[in-house]
Protein backbone atom coordinates (compact mmCIF):
# COMPACT_ATOMS: atom_id res chain seq x y z
CA UNK A 1 0.00 0.00 0.00
CA UNK A 2 1.03 3.70 -0.64
CA UNK A 3 1.72 5.85 1.95
CA UNK A 4 2.98 9.09 -0.52
CA UNK A 5 -0.21 11.81 -0.28
CA UNK A 6 -1.97 11.47 -3.56
CA UNK A 7 -1.23 14.34 -6.08
CA UNK A 8 -4.03 17.18 -5.65
CA UNK A 9 -5.20 19.36 -8.23
CA UNK A 10 -5.29 23.02 -6.29
CA UNK A 11 -6.55 26.19 -7.64
CA UNK A 12 -9.02 24.67 -9.67
CA UNK A 13 -12.37 26.00 -11.27
CA UNK A 14 -14.13 23.57 -9.80
CA UNK A 15 -17.80 24.42 -7.92
CA UNK A 16 -20.90 24.46 -7.16
CA UNK A 17 -23.30 23.52 -4.00
CA UNK A 18 -21.98 20.15 -2.65
CA UNK A 19 -24.87 19.47 -0.42
CA UNK A 20 -26.73 18.76 -4.21
CA UNK A 21 -25.58 15.72 -4.17
CA UNK A 22 -25.71 14.47 -7.80
CA UNK A 23 -27.00 11.01 -7.11
CA UNK A 24 -30.46 13.01 -5.89
CA UNK A 25 -31.96 12.91 -9.14
CA UNK A 26 -33.19 10.88 -11.94
CA UNK A 27 -31.19 8.52 -13.57
CA UNK A 28 -28.62 8.83 -10.33
CA UNK A 29 -30.90 8.46 -7.56
CA UNK A 30 -32.42 5.22 -9.21
CA UNK A 31 -28.85 3.30 -9.36
CA UNK A 32 -28.29 4.34 -5.50
CA UNK A 33 -32.07 3.00 -4.79
CA UNK A 34 -30.84 -0.36 -7.41
CA UNK A 35 -27.32 -0.75 -5.41
CA UNK A 36 -29.22 -0.19 -1.49
CA UNK A 37 -31.86 -2.35 -2.46
CA UNK A 38 -29.46 -5.31 -3.48
CA UNK A 39 -27.19 -4.44 -0.43
CA UNK A 40 -29.86 -5.21 2.25
CA UNK A 41 -31.30 -8.26 0.57
CA UNK A 42 -27.83 -9.13 1.08
CA UNK A 43 -28.09 -8.55 4.69
CA UNK A 44 -31.02 -10.16 5.49
CA UNK A 45 -29.40 -13.44 3.64
CA UNK A 46 -26.39 -13.04 5.84
CA UNK A 47 -28.17 -12.65 8.84
CA UNK A 48 -29.99 -15.61 7.77
CA UNK A 49 -26.69 -17.95 7.50
CA UNK A 50 -25.70 -16.57 11.06
CA UNK A 51 -28.45 -17.32 13.36
CA UNK A 52 -28.52 -20.46 15.67
CA UNK A 53 -30.42 -23.40 14.23
CA UNK A 54 -32.42 -23.42 17.53
CA UNK A 55 -33.99 -19.58 16.30
CA UNK A 56 -36.54 -21.18 13.49
CA UNK A 57 -38.81 -17.88 14.13
CA UNK A 58 -36.05 -15.63 13.86
CA UNK A 59 -34.42 -17.37 10.40
CA UNK A 60 -38.16 -17.66 8.69
CA UNK A 61 -37.97 -13.92 9.58
CA UNK A 62 -35.38 -13.37 7.94
CA UNK A 63 -35.66 -15.39 4.86
CA UNK A 64 -39.43 -13.53 4.74
CA UNK A 65 -37.80 -10.20 4.60
CA UNK A 66 -34.33 -11.69 1.96
CA UNK A 67 -37.95 -12.82 -0.30
CA UNK A 68 -39.38 -8.84 -0.29
CA UNK A 69 -36.26 -7.54 -0.89
CA UNK A 70 -35.72 -9.59 -4.00
CA UNK A 71 -39.21 -8.85 -5.27
CA UNK A 72 -38.43 -5.44 -4.55
CA UNK A 73 -34.81 -5.59 -6.25
CA UNK A 74 -36.46 -6.98 -9.43
CA UNK A 75 -38.89 -4.30 -9.54
CA UNK A 76 -36.26 -1.57 -8.61
CA UNK A 77 -34.21 -3.74 -11.31
CA UNK A 78 -37.36 -2.83 -13.88
CA UNK A 79 -38.61 0.60 -13.02
CA UNK A 80 -37.19 3.59 -15.08
CA UNK A 81 -38.69 6.07 -12.59
CA UNK A 82 -39.42 5.94 -8.79
CA UNK A 83 -43.28 6.21 -8.61
CA UNK A 84 -45.06 7.28 -5.23
CA UNK A 85 -46.12 3.09 -4.77
CA UNK A 86 -42.36 1.58 -5.39
CA UNK A 87 -40.97 4.34 -3.09
CA UNK A 88 -43.53 3.46 -0.05
CA UNK A 89 -43.10 -0.20 -0.70
CA UNK A 90 -39.55 0.12 -0.30
CA UNK A 91 -39.90 2.75 3.02
CA UNK A 92 -41.89 0.21 4.61
CA UNK A 93 -39.76 -2.93 3.87
CA UNK A 94 -36.64 -1.06 4.66
CA UNK A 95 -38.06 0.04 7.95
CA UNK A 96 -39.04 -3.69 8.38
CA UNK A 97 -35.22 -4.85 8.10
CA UNK A 98 -34.02 -2.35 10.42
CA UNK A 99 -36.75 -3.01 13.48
CA UNK A 100 -35.58 -6.46 12.50
CA UNK A 101 -32.11 -5.85 13.27
CA UNK A 102 -32.74 -3.85 16.07
CA UNK A 103 -34.16 -6.80 18.11
CA UNK A 104 -31.34 -8.79 16.97
CA UNK A 105 -29.13 -6.81 18.42
CA UNK A 106 -30.66 -6.28 21.71
CA UNK A 107 -31.42 -9.66 22.08
CA UNK A 108 -27.71 -10.68 21.74
CA UNK A 109 -26.59 -7.64 23.59
CA UNK A 110 -28.62 -8.89 26.66
CA UNK A 111 -27.36 -12.39 26.04
CA UNK A 112 -30.47 -14.01 24.78
CA UNK A 113 -29.25 -14.71 21.57
CA UNK A 114 -25.86 -15.85 20.54
CA UNK A 115 -25.76 -15.95 16.70
CA UNK A 116 -22.87 -16.53 14.35
CA UNK A 117 -22.56 -12.69 14.04
CA UNK A 118 -20.80 -10.02 16.10
CA UNK A 119 -22.94 -7.47 17.20
CA UNK A 120 -20.65 -4.74 16.22
CA UNK A 121 -22.04 -6.35 12.55
CA UNK A 122 -25.25 -6.01 13.21
CA UNK A 123 -24.62 -2.46 14.55
CA UNK A 124 -23.30 -1.68 11.20
CA UNK A 125 -25.93 -3.18 8.84
CA UNK A 126 -28.43 -1.52 10.43
CA UNK A 127 -27.05 1.63 10.09
CA UNK A 128 -26.61 1.17 6.86
CA UNK A 129 -29.88 0.25 6.37
CA UNK A 130 -30.52 3.46 8.33
CA UNK A 131 -28.66 5.73 6.07
CA UNK A 132 -30.88 4.52 3.13
CA UNK A 133 -34.01 4.90 4.67
CA UNK A 134 -32.96 8.66 5.09
CA UNK A 135 -32.00 8.69 1.81
CA UNK A 136 -35.41 7.81 0.78
CA UNK A 137 -36.76 9.95 2.97
CA UNK A 138 -34.92 13.08 1.40
CA UNK A 139 -36.94 11.71 -1.78
CA UNK A 140 -39.93 13.82 -1.14
CA UNK A 141 -38.76 15.66 1.76
CA UNK A 142 -36.13 18.57 0.89
CA UNK A 143 -32.61 18.12 3.08
CA UNK A 144 -33.11 21.34 5.67
CA UNK A 145 -31.92 24.93 4.28
CA UNK A 146 -29.52 25.25 7.16
CA UNK A 147 -27.59 22.55 6.26
CA UNK A 148 -24.19 23.95 5.93
CA UNK A 149 -22.38 22.61 2.52
CA UNK A 150 -18.90 21.71 4.44
CA UNK A 151 -20.94 19.66 7.22
CA UNK A 152 -22.81 18.09 4.44
CA UNK A 153 -19.72 16.55 3.18
CA UNK A 154 -17.80 15.88 5.78
CA UNK A 155 -21.07 13.83 7.08
CA UNK A 156 -20.80 12.12 4.25
CA UNK A 157 -17.26 11.61 4.45
CA UNK A 158 -17.69 10.46 8.51
CA UNK A 159 -20.13 7.92 7.37
CA UNK A 160 -18.06 6.37 4.63
CA UNK A 161 -14.64 6.21 6.80
CA UNK A 162 -16.78 4.29 9.50
CA UNK A 163 -18.09 1.57 6.92
CA UNK A 164 -14.51 1.00 5.27
CA UNK A 165 -13.14 0.92 9.10
CA UNK A 166 -15.52 -1.65 10.07
CA UNK A 167 -15.52 -3.86 7.21
CA UNK A 168 -11.52 -3.99 7.55
CA UNK A 169 -12.04 -5.20 11.19
CA UNK A 170 -14.66 -7.69 9.65
CA UNK A 171 -12.18 -9.13 7.68
CA UNK A 172 -9.06 -9.65 10.11
CA UNK A 173 -12.06 -11.21 12.29
CA UNK A 174 -12.99 -13.58 9.31
CA UNK A 175 -9.53 -14.63 8.55
CA UNK A 176 -7.64 -17.56 9.17
CA UNK A 177 -4.68 -16.59 11.37
CA UNK A 178 -2.03 -18.62 8.85
CA UNK A 179 -3.35 -16.04 6.19
CA UNK A 180 -0.74 -13.98 8.24
CA UNK A 181 0.48 -12.19 4.85
CA UNK A 182 -3.50 -11.24 4.64
CA UNK A 183 -3.55 -10.13 7.98
CA UNK A 184 -0.85 -7.75 8.02
CA UNK A 185 -2.31 -5.98 4.88
CA UNK A 186 -5.42 -5.53 6.70
CA UNK A 187 -4.21 -4.07 9.72
CA UNK A 188 -2.06 -1.32 7.63
CA UNK A 189 -5.48 -1.03 6.34
CA UNK A 190 -6.96 -0.64 9.76
CA UNK A 191 -4.75 1.92 10.95
CA UNK A 192 -5.00 4.03 7.94
CA UNK A 193 -9.03 4.25 8.22
CA UNK A 194 -9.14 4.39 11.73
CA UNK A 195 -7.41 7.82 11.21
CA UNK A 196 -9.31 8.69 8.68
CA UNK A 197 -12.73 8.18 10.12
CA UNK A 198 -10.87 10.22 12.99
CA UNK A 199 -10.15 13.21 11.19
CA UNK A 200 -13.26 12.90 9.49
CA UNK A 201 -14.84 13.35 13.06
CA UNK A 202 -12.48 16.74 13.36
CA UNK A 203 -13.40 18.28 10.38
CA UNK A 204 -17.05 17.41 10.60
CA UNK A 205 -17.24 19.47 13.93
CA UNK A 206 -15.13 22.14 12.44
CA UNK A 207 -17.13 22.39 9.83
CA UNK A 208 -19.82 23.87 12.52
CA UNK A 209 -18.06 27.37 11.69
CA UNK A 210 -19.85 27.32 8.69
CA UNK A 211 -16.41 28.54 7.02
CA UNK A 212 -16.87 29.59 3.43
CA UNK A 213 -13.96 28.00 1.86
CA UNK A 214 -11.93 24.66 3.74
CA UNK A 215 -8.94 23.86 1.38
CA UNK A 216 -7.92 21.20 4.14
CA UNK A 217 -11.90 19.35 3.27
CA UNK A 218 -10.75 19.44 -0.32
CA UNK A 219 -7.03 17.37 0.57
CA UNK A 220 -8.73 15.17 3.16
CA UNK A 221 -11.30 13.76 0.56
CA UNK A 222 -8.19 13.06 -2.16
CA UNK A 223 -6.68 10.72 0.38
CA UNK A 224 -9.63 9.34 1.13
CA UNK A 225 -10.19 8.05 -2.45
CA UNK A 226 -6.65 7.17 -2.66
CA UNK A 227 -6.83 5.41 0.47
CA UNK A 228 -10.49 3.57 -0.41
CA UNK A 229 -9.67 2.89 -3.87
CA UNK A 230 -6.62 0.72 -2.42
CA UNK A 231 -8.86 -1.07 0.08
CA UNK A 232 -11.42 -1.82 -2.92
CA UNK A 233 -8.71 -3.26 -4.97
CA UNK A 234 -7.59 -5.66 -1.76
CA UNK A 235 -11.25 -6.92 -1.40
CA UNK A 236 -11.66 -7.56 -5.21
CA UNK A 237 -7.99 -9.60 -5.01
CA UNK A 238 -9.90 -11.07 -1.77
CA UNK A 239 -12.90 -12.44 -3.71
CA UNK A 240 -11.20 -13.68 -6.27
CA UNK A 241 -9.25 -15.89 -3.88
CA UNK A 242 -12.38 -17.02 -2.37
CA UNK A 243 -13.70 -17.81 -6.07
CA UNK A 244 -10.54 -19.91 -6.31
CA UNK A 245 -10.87 -21.70 -2.72
CA UNK A 246 -7.26 -20.29 -2.36
CA UNK A 247 -8.03 -18.63 0.97
CA UNK A 248 -8.70 -19.60 4.79
CA UNK A 249 -11.79 -17.97 6.20
CA UNK A 250 -14.39 -18.27 7.85
CA UNK A 251 -16.40 -16.63 5.21
CA UNK A 252 -19.51 -18.44 4.52
CA UNK A 253 -20.27 -17.59 0.76
CA UNK A 254 -17.64 -15.43 -1.66
CA UNK A 255 -20.71 -13.20 -1.95
CA UNK A 256 -19.97 -11.23 1.39
CA UNK A 257 -16.15 -10.56 0.05
CA UNK A 258 -18.15 -9.00 -3.29
CA UNK A 259 -20.83 -7.24 -0.89
CA UNK A 260 -17.64 -5.02 0.39
CA UNK A 261 -16.17 -4.30 -2.73
CA UNK A 262 -19.04 -3.09 -4.02
CA UNK A 263 -19.68 -0.91 -1.51
CA UNK A 264 -16.29 0.37 -1.45
CA UNK A 265 -17.35 1.15 -5.13
CA UNK A 266 -20.05 2.89 -4.37
CA UNK A 267 -18.05 5.22 -1.19
CA UNK A 268 -15.94 6.19 -4.31
CA UNK A 269 -18.44 7.32 -6.32
CA UNK A 270 -19.94 9.49 -4.00
CA UNK A 271 -16.77 10.64 -2.14
CA UNK A 272 -15.25 11.78 -5.64
CA UNK A 273 -18.96 13.43 -6.58
CA UNK A 274 -18.17 15.15 -3.32
CA UNK A 275 -14.45 16.59 -4.57
CA UNK A 276 -15.77 17.33 -7.41
CA UNK A 277 -17.73 20.41 -6.26
CA UNK A 278 -15.20 21.81 -4.21
CA UNK A 279 -13.86 24.47 -5.34
CA UNK A 280 -10.25 25.00 -3.38
CA UNK A 281 -9.89 28.87 -3.21
CA UNK A 282 -6.17 30.43 -2.61
CA UNK A 283 -5.50 31.86 0.36
CA UNK A 284 -6.65 35.19 1.28
CA UNK A 285 -3.50 36.12 3.15
CA UNK A 286 -0.26 35.05 1.37
CA UNK A 287 1.75 32.13 3.61
CA UNK A 288 4.90 34.36 3.12
CA UNK A 289 3.90 37.10 5.15
CA UNK A 290 3.50 34.65 8.18
CA UNK A 291 6.19 32.31 7.40
CA UNK A 292 9.79 32.94 7.98
CA UNK A 293 9.54 35.93 9.47
CA UNK A 294 12.30 36.31 12.00
CA UNK A 295 12.04 38.40 15.15
CA UNK A 296 14.28 41.02 14.58
CA UNK A 297 12.34 41.80 11.57
CA UNK A 298 9.55 42.96 13.52
CA UNK A 299 11.10 45.34 15.59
Amino acid sequence: MANEQPKAEYWDDRGGNPVDWPESAGSHLLAEVRFWTRIMREHAMFIKLGLPFDRPDLIREAQALEQRLLDLEERVNRATVLDPNLLATLRQVVADLIDFKYRLLRLMLQSQLRPALLPLLIDHITREAVHFLTRLQMVIELPPEETHRFRAIMRRAVFWMRIMKEHVEFIIHLLDPSERALIAQAEEFLRTFTRLFQTAMDLESMSEARPESFNTVARFLDEAIARTTELRDFKAAAHELLLMSQILSTVSTPVIADHLRREADRALLELRALRDRIRVEKPLIEPSVHVGVKPSDMR
